[in-house]
C-alpha cells in the first residue's frame, strides 16, 4: 500500500465531514474536480472504497467511518500542534470563519472587526451573514452568533452587545381613525406584517408582561422575512411590525414611526457568540473573543 499523504488525508477528512465534495472544495479552497480526483487517487493508494456516491448525496462507506474516527483527532492534535507556534509567534494567524445573523454581523463589523483586523493583521476573516441556523461544526465555521436562547446548549457562548428588545411598531398615518392597541389581543383587529422565519415557519409574536406570557399570530396580507423589509414597510404604513428595537429606532427618532404596546415588550437576553466546547480553540478565535470581551466591557 502507498503511504498517503497528509494534504490526502485533510481532502478526506473534508469531505467525510461536510458530506459534500462541493462544500469541502469551497472551504479547502480548491476545485471540485480537483477535490474529486484526490478522493478517488486515496482510494487507490489505500485499495478500500471511502466513499458511496450518488448524483445528491456523499456517504462515508464502513472503512470510511473507521479512517475518519482515528484520523479526526490526529487532525485535531495537529491543528492545535500548529497553533501553538502561532502562540510562541505572538501573533495568531490564519483564516477566522464566523456565522452571524444578521443583526450580529451589523453590531461586530460597527465595533469589534476593525478593531481585530487592526490587531491581527495575519488574520483573515470570513464573516458570513445569514439567518438561518447551521451547525457550524459541520458547516466548517470555527464560532457562532446568534440570540442566547438560540444558541445550542453542547457550545461555549459569550453574551455581547447588552439585551435585546423586540417591539411593536407602526407609521401615525396607519393609526389615523383606528383604536390603539392596549394588549396583543388587540392586534386581531389590525393589519400586521408578519415574519417568515428561515426554517421557513411563520413567526408568531411574542409578548410578556408581569410574568405573563403570550404568542399571537397575527393577521396581515403582507409577510417579509428580513427585519429591515418590515422596518421599511411599516414606515409605508403597511400595518404594525414587530421588530429589534435597534432596526426601529431612527425612524422612531425622526418620527415615522412610533411604539405600541410598550408595556408588554420587555427585554431579552440578547447576542452571544459561540463555540464548539470540545474542540481546541484556536488563536484567531481566541483573539477574537479578547477584543470582543474589551469592546463589550467598554460600551
Amino acid at each position: 500500500m502507498i503511504r498517503p499523504s497528509l494534504n490526502d488525508l485533510a481532502a478526506f477528512a473534508a469531505v467525510a465531514s461536510h458530506r459534500s465534495f462541493r462544500r469541502a472544495a469551497d472551504l479547502m479552497g480548491v476545485s471540485r474536480s480537483a477535490l474529486s480526483h484526490a478522493i478517488i487517487g486515496l482510494e487507490g493508494k489505500l485499495g478500500v472504497r471511502l466513499f458511496n456516491r450518488t448524483t445528491r448525496s456523499v456517504s462515508l462507506t464502513q472503512a470510511g467511518a473507521r479512517l475518519l474516527a482515528r484520523l479526526d483527532p490526529i487532525l485535531q492534535d495537529l491543528d492545535q500542534a500548529l497553533d501553538t507556534l502561532s502562540d510562541e509567534r505572538g501573533t495568531p494567524s490564519g483564516t477566522l470563519r464566523i456565522n452571524a445573523n444578521k443583526s450580529g454581523a451589523r453590531i461586530l463589523l460597527a465595533g469589534v472587526v476593525p478593531r481585530f483586523l487592526d490587531l491581527n493583521p495575519d488574520v483573515e476573516l470570513d464573516l458570513v451573514s445569514e439567518g438561518r441556523l447551521v451547525d457550524i461544526v459541520e458547516q466548517g465555521f470555527d464560532a457562532g452568533v446568534r440570540l442566547l436562547e438560540a444558541v445550542p446548549r453542547d457550545m461555549v457562548a459569550v453574551k455581547f452587545g447588552g439585551n435585546v428588545r423586540f417591539i411593536a411598531v407602526a407609521a401615525p398615518p396607519y393609526l389615523e381613525g383606528k383604536a390603539t392597541p392596549k394588549t396583543p389581543d388587540d392586534l386581531q383587529a389590525h393589519r400586521c406584517i408578519r415574519q417568515r422565519l428561515p426554517s421557513g415557519k411563520r413567526y408568531r409574536w411574542e409578548f410578556a408582561k408581569r410574568g405573563a406570557e403570550i404568542a399571537v399570530d397575527v393577521p396581515g396580507i403582507l409577510t417579509l422575512d428580513d427585519n429591515d423589509l418590515l422596518v421599511q414597510a411599516a414606515v409605508a404604513g403597511r400595518g404594525i411590525a414587530y421588530v429589534p428595537e435597534h432596526f426601529a429606532r431612527p425612524f422612531l427618532k425622526s418620527g415615522e414611526l412610533v411604539t405600541l404596546l410598550d408595556d408588554w415588550c420587555p427585554q431579552t437576553p440578547g447576542l452571544a457568540l459561540y463555540y464548539p466546547r470540545s474542540r481546541h480553540v484556536p488563536s484567531p478565535l481566541r483573539a477574537f473573543i479578547d477584543v470582543l470581551k474589551q469592546w463589550d466591557g467598554n460600551r
